[in-house]
């Protein structure tokens, strides 16, 4: 049974922007536990990470969601992961049991994979970036069955030690294919031109049959923007954030997430 103010947060940095306390107090509200856990924000520069952790542990924190840029981090501080979560090198669910236990798990896998709109089995897929949220997309597409797994990061040795440790294949430059999954920081800020950091430019999105962008905004990336311009097969974002926080919500609560309520406060209502 859930203690008072039972706490769970999203650790990040930046993390200001991220829907995550939203969508997750809305769904504690809709099973009944509004009144006694609550989500918040927490954000914790890298250099703090490690030490930060286990101090959540003790503070009445049931779990928390790690983000950019602590996910690698986040595998290395659990004492217990999953083994999806060991595989693909990084975590984005932290789960504190009263024992002292760390648990760590990958929700961002099969996430991306609950919200493609098309199977990637046999398919072929361009992956920008080579962190912990593209590790996850990595190895979640191998996992099942994509044909070809192909890497771009700007620092190419890490695209090349990525591939190296779970497959696929490191290239330098994009070039078509079924599926484009953009796991890289580039939109985040909208002043910024995103496709100044990426190595495709709006036209090029006509190379794919599905384009997905793991960052969200208040309004649609300039990725999105440009695929849904083309009439290319789109998953934002936003959608994705509600499949992984819907898997996360039910390792820290044990209830069945409330999906539609989490995409409702997603967009703000």
């Amino acid at each position: 049974m859930a203690h008072a103010r039972t706490r769970l947060g999203v650790v990040g940095w930046p993390v200001a922007h991220s829907r995550s306390p939203a969508i997750q107090n809305a769904a504690l509200h809709a099973v009944g536990l509004g009144g006694s856990w609550r989500y918040q924000l927490l954000p914790v520069p890298p250099e703090l990470f490690a030490e930060t952790i286990p101090a959540l542990a003790t503070a009445g924190f049931r779990g928390v969601n790690v983000t950019i840029p602590h996910k690698e981090a986040a595998l290395a501080v659990a004492t217990h992961p999953t083994p999806s979560a060991a595989a693909i090198g990084a975590a984005n669910t932290l789960i504190f049991e009263p024992d002292g236990r760390i648990l760590a798990d990958n929700t961002d896998a099969p996430g991306l994979i609950a919200a493609l709109p098309v199977d990637p089995a046999d398919k072929t897929a361009l992956v920008l970036g080579a962190g912990g949220s593209a590790r996850a997309v990595v190895w979640a597409l191998l996992e099942v069955g994509a044909g070809e797994v192909r890497v771009w990061n700007r620092a190419r040795e890490r695209a090349r030690a990525l591939t190296s440790e779970l497959g696929g294949k490191a290239v330098d430059r994009a070039g078509p294919a079924d599926l484009l999954v953009h796991c890289t920081a580039s939109g985040l800020d909208p002043s910024e031109d995103a496709f100044k950091t990426l190595p495709i430019g709006a036209d090029d999105v006509n190379g794919y049959e599905c384009v997905v962008d793991l960052v969200y905004t208040d309004t649609e990336t300039p990725l999105v923007q440009a695929a849904r311009a083309r009439c290319v097969h789109v998953v934002g974002g936003r959608e994705l954030l509600v499949r992984q926080g819907a898997l996360s919500f039910e390792r820290f609560t044990g209830r069945a997430a409330p999906i539609d309520v989490m995409r409702r406060a997603v967009d703000g209502r």
